[in-house]
């Protein structure tokens, strides 16, 4: 299935959103919770799938929700589809602040692998799956960055990610960044993740046991501030999670 053409407008800095424009009858599948606003016209509807194959009966899509669990995402994903006769747009926005990086999939050879919660939004047609790392290194030691959503189609998809996005093109080249910080990658990118050397960088080196590293040829997109870094310095500072008070009066 031919994913819709759809537009979109990126609104704001830090905490963006993104506004997306349906002709009549198209249609933009995103992750339950994530709508900020609709204009008249625009009705949704939660189903179990993304809509990819128009002919998958109830089987197949109790499988492709149970996939959607491994990465900790819901079954149900919201259709939100322009039954008007005019254009009208739809708005999504993240639960934490960060950037939206809109992702032409025919530019990217039609696959693209996220990390968990970086999918926000994408045109009808996309498929929404998982894939597992065939690294052993990654089964270890990579936690959640083991299962990874695996996006196919030729349309336009929404990624969102944690502080601001740095897109990196490595052509036959080899980077190594924090576990935390990969959003997303394209097809041609081998994927591992490997324990730090040396005893005391693993013990004061702050951060972290592993890293992830990622070669070959295709396009790479990492974000400043990870949400478990964010989360982390929350809980810290937050007396009543265990954490010392700061900058209190």
């Amino acid at each position: 299935m031919r994913c819709h053409e759809v537009d979109y407008h990126i609104q704001g800095e830090s905490m963006q959103l993104v506004e997306i424009g349906l002709d009549p009858g198209e249609t933009v599948i995103a992750e339950a919770g994530m709508m900020n606003y609709m204009e008249q016209g625009i009705s949704f509807e939660t189903k179990m799938g993304d809509g990819s194959d128009p002919d998958q009966g109830m089987f197949g899509k109790l499988f492709s929700a149970g996939k959607r669990m491994l990465t900790g995402e819901s079954l149900f994903l919201t259709h939100f589809e322009n039954q008007g006769q005019d254009r009208r747009k739809v708005a999504f926005s993240a639960p934490y602040p960060g950037s939206i990086v809109p992702v032409n999939m025919a530019q990217q050879g039609g696959v693209l692998y996220c990390q968990k919660d970086a999918f926000l939004a994408a045109a009808l047609g996309t498929k929404i799956g998982v894939a597992f790392s065939r690294k052993l290194g990654a089964g270890f030691f990579g936690g959640e960055g083991f299962i990874l959503q695996k996006l196919e189609g030729d349309g336009l998809v929404f990624i969102h990610a944690g502080g601001t996005v740095i897109r990196k093109q490595l052509n036959n080249e080899t980077i190594k960044l924090d576990t935390g910080s990969l959003v997303c990658f394209s097809e041609g990118i081998d994927y591992d993740i490997e324990m730090v050397s040396g005893l005391k960088s693993m013990l004061f080196g702050a951060e972290g046991f592993c890293l992830t590293t990622l070669s070959g040829t295709g396009t790479v997109w990492i974000q400043s501030l990870p949400f478990s870094r964010l989360a982390d310095r929350i809980i810290a500072c937050a007396p009543q999670l265990g954490g010392d008070a700061k900058g209190e009066s």
